[in-house]
């Protein structure tokens, strides 16, 4: 077979057969080369630019393993020796270690929806057209037949602004193997930093010297293609009402990381939807028109380990947080300030979002660094334009997280409006900015290609992601009534109201304890309460084993159904530890007060009333065997022998 390649040398043609090893096409490389090759820094790649491998990382490989077919195209890169070297040696540096070397993407553990989704082909099923197809049932026809997942009439039709990941991977490599995909990765992570050394090593690094070989091409803002989420689904309405809560009683507005997971999203060819279980909320400091929040947060290990420990795996999939102002006349409504006249996400929050996820990224065996892109989304509850309360969810393209990491962009007073930095060489804080444009129709409804220096529309750089609820809630957390964390003053979350609700609920100490089928119940959807657990992880009142047990019990998808589930969790030592210590926090049952034989009718007589009883007898025998006599007016204990009391005057009688 024929294969073409393209170096710094020129362009060259070498007849190869595809049971050939890989160090037979690089021998042809070098003798090519006007001057001395250094073999160990040979790349090969399927792109004019990123996406490089090094040759000796492909040692014992056949070219037909690679994936390189007839008349395939591929872009060499190498370095040159500094004196004159001979290069015999290089088919023995490249059979030097004859087994298959791991790649960096091929360790990578993905998600277990990228899997799914891997093992599909994901075409779109057609049903058999009346009007055009002429064949029998069993046939099929252009009419037909199933689509690509990536079809551009489909997606037109059904109104799919951004195609999927995974259909996107579809369209970029449709018939790529397997085997060749893991060779030569079709995703390459974007960067407008320069690369520092130079590949050329023509001149002394950034910011002391640059050229075109280490400087980053110049940048045309355009919408993404593809999103990584194509939906967010709250589990549930009541995640979303308690978050509001603390808005709705303070008036500041709040912060939560959304705790959920991905899934399969069938309404959208190869799709990804994050499903959220839970919402947490770090410390912070609630404003009128805004929130301070500390990044990274102090407890982010910790609640990352703890959702793992789940049913089913969850994880941080994104932040959710509030931009809600009541109008003057009617406190009821809310400011519409979020549309298409104004801006639908702020430059500051495009930024922060950015942040956020260059610092989560998602991981990836097609690309060539083990990860792209990320799947964390931005929720927004904000007004609506008849003043109620709505979820708006977004991410940022791939150039705005490339173009936040490599400092080039800043938020401007104007919302709407994006920045871009100035060039400084400084040795400290070197930043090179290229050269930056955007694409838009004036006027006339011609295209117009702009300068985006100095600012530009925060448009460019956001991805619409849709949002929901299910139809049928089934969520992992049965109950969201115990207190949340880290609102002071609002909701505190304490020990003594974990114990009062076991009390409560019976201290059901083992299986027994719960032959009731209606108390099973309750002590269960008790128990799964995602801000219970979290609180409970943190009193060390149970074991870091004990915990694990209690939230994979706690998120158990037959928890309501099957009553064995609860028993492994009541024969830990935690959990008796937890119940020992709730019955010794129970305040005394009154033994002449609370007669036993008053029926069955009786028997739901509130606690409370036996302690009132209680605290009575114990006044009257208190001042039967002293000479104390509490006020019955005040409560002041008076040890004098007369009928007033010393405080208020009135009669202890």
């Amino acid at each position: 077979m024929l294969i073409r390649i393209r170096s710094k040398d020129g362009n060259f043609r070498f007849q190869v057969s595809p049971s050939d090893d890989i160090h037979l096409l690089v021998d042809k490389i070098i003798q090519t080369a006007s001057k001395n090759v250094d073999p160990a820094s040979i790349t090969i790649s399927n792109q004019p630019r990123g996406n490089e491998t090094l040759a000796t990382r492909l040692a014992g490989r056949d070219l037909q393993s690679l994936g390189l077919k007839h008349g395939d195209l591929i872009f060499v890169n190498y370095n040159d020796l500094p004196s004159a070297t001979h290069t015999d040696f290089l088919p023995l540096a490249l059979n030097a270690h004859p087994s298959k070397q791991n790649n960096l993407w091929e360790n990578v553990q993905e998600d277990p929806v990228d899997s799914y989704w891997r093992s599909r082909d994901g075409k779109i099923p057609r049903a058999r057209d009346s009007r055009f197809c002429k064949h029998a049932s069993n046939g099929m026809c252009d009419y037909c037949m199933p689509l690509e997942p990536y079809d551009a009439a489909y997606q037109a039709e059904h109104s799919i602004k951004h195609l999927s990941y995974h259909a996107y991977l579809r369209k970029l490599s449709p018939k790529l193997a397997s085997a060749a995909a893991q060779a030569l990765p079709p995703l390459s992570p974007t960067s407008y930093e320069v690369k520092v050394p130079c590949p050329s090593g023509n001149h002394p690094s950034w910011p002391s010297g640059i050229c075109t070989a280490c400087q980053p091409s110049a940048i045309t803002l355009q919408s993404q293609p593809f999103r990584m989420v194509d939906h967010l689904e709250f589990a549930t309405q009541f995640i979303v009402d308690r978050f509001l809560q603390a808005w709705r009683a303070t008036g500041l507005q709040r912060f939560g990381w959304l705790i959920g997971r991905y899934e399969p999203y069938n309404e959208v060819p190869m799709g990804i939807k994050a499903v959220v279980e839970a919402i947490y909320e770090p410390p912070q400091e609630g404003e009128l028109d805004g929130l301070t929040l500390g990044i990274p947060w102090e407890d982010e290990q910790r609640i990352r380990e703890l959702a793992k420990s789940a049913s089913t795996p969850l994880s941080i999939v994104g932040y959710i947080f509030t931009d809600l102002d009541p109008t003057q006349d009617d406190r009821t409504k809310n400011v519409y300030k979020r549309h298409a006249q104004s801006y639908f996400v702020s430059s500051l929050e495009a930024i922060f979002s950015a942040t956020i996820q260059n610092a989560n990224p998602a991981p990836s065996r097609l690309s060539s660094s083990g990860a792209f892109g990320s799947r964390m989304v931005t929720a927004i509850l904000t007004a609506t334009e008849d003043g109620q309360v709505d979820i708006s969810a977004y991410q940022v393209s791939e150039q705005a997280c490339a173009m936040v990491a490599a400092d080039m962009i800043e938020a401007s007073v104007e919302p709407g409006i994006v920045r871009v930095k100035e060039e400084d060489r400084s040795q400290d804080s070197a930043r090179y900015v290229p050269d930056v444009f955007y694409r838009y129709k004036n006027e006339y409804g011609l295209e117009v290609k702009k300068s985006a220096k100095p600012c530009f529309p925060v448009e460019y750089l956001l991805v619409n992601v849709t949002h929901g609820f299910p139809q049928t809630p089934n969520p992992m957390f049965q109950s969201t009534e115990f207190a949340t964390e880290n609102r002071p003053g609002l909701e505190d979350q304490q020990v003594e109201s974990i114990l009062s609700s076991l009390n409560r609920l019976g201290t059901p100490s083992s299986p027994e304890d719960m032959r009731n089928g209606a108390k099973r119940n309750e002590v269960a959807k008790w128990l799964s309460d995602w801000h219970l657990i979290a609180f409970l992880e943190t009193t060390q009142l149970l074991s870091p084993d004990d915990i694990k047990n209690l939230m994979r019990t706690a998120t158990s998808p037959r928890l309501l159904e099957d009553p064995s589930v609860l028993d492994a969790l009541m024969r830990t030592d935690g959990w008796q530890t937890l119940i020992t210590f709730a019955r010794e926090s129970a305040p005394a049952r009154p033994t002449s007060s609370a007669p036993t034989d008053l029926g069955q009718e009786h028997d739901e007589i509130p606690q409370d009333i036996f302690d009132q009883i209680a605290a009575e007898e114990a006044t009257q025998t208190r001042g039967s065997n002293s000479r104390v006599r509490i006020c019955p007016h005040c409560t002041f204990e008076n040890a004098h022998g007369g009928h007033d009391c010393e405080v208020c005057g009135l009669p202890l009688g």
